[in-house]
Order: structure tokens, then sequence, then C-alpha cells
């Protein structure tokens, strides 16, 4: 299974990471290979939870990113 992680820098440094389709599932690491493993690890304990309250997974579907200029 895969799931969209947005990364975005922080302003202290380095980055934190969401996962949209997982609200809560928040992460954060110094680079971006931090970010991702990390994340990585935060989806696995989001999924356990989900699974000992009995609650399927959430597919990622259909989830586009884009990015708009404006003057």
């Amino acid at each position: 299974m895969e799931y969209t992680a947005i990364l975005h820098p922080a302003e202290e440094g380095g980055y934190w990471v969401e996962v949209p389709v997982l609200p809560g599932c928040f992460s954060q690491g110094e680079t971006v290979e931090e970010a991702l493993e990390k994340i990585k690890e935060a989806i696995e304990l989001h999924l356990e939870g989900l699974k000992e309250e009995g609650m399927e997974p959430p597919q990622d579907e259909g989830f586009v990113l884009g990015r708009v200029g404006v003057k």
C-alpha cells in the first residue's frame, strides 16, 4: 500500500510531513530522506491503531497535487 506524503520546510530547518488521507499522521526529519523514513514509521503505527479499532485502512486514491502560479 502506498500513501501520499506532503513535505513542508520547517521554519527551524528540516522538514515536517503529513499524510492527507490519514488525519493526525505527521512526522519530521532533518533531511527529505529522514522525514520520509520517519513518516513511514508513523503510517505503520497509524494503520496498526486503525486495525486495533476494527477499522479498515483508507485507500489513497485519486490524490492529485498541482502548483498554480498567480500574479
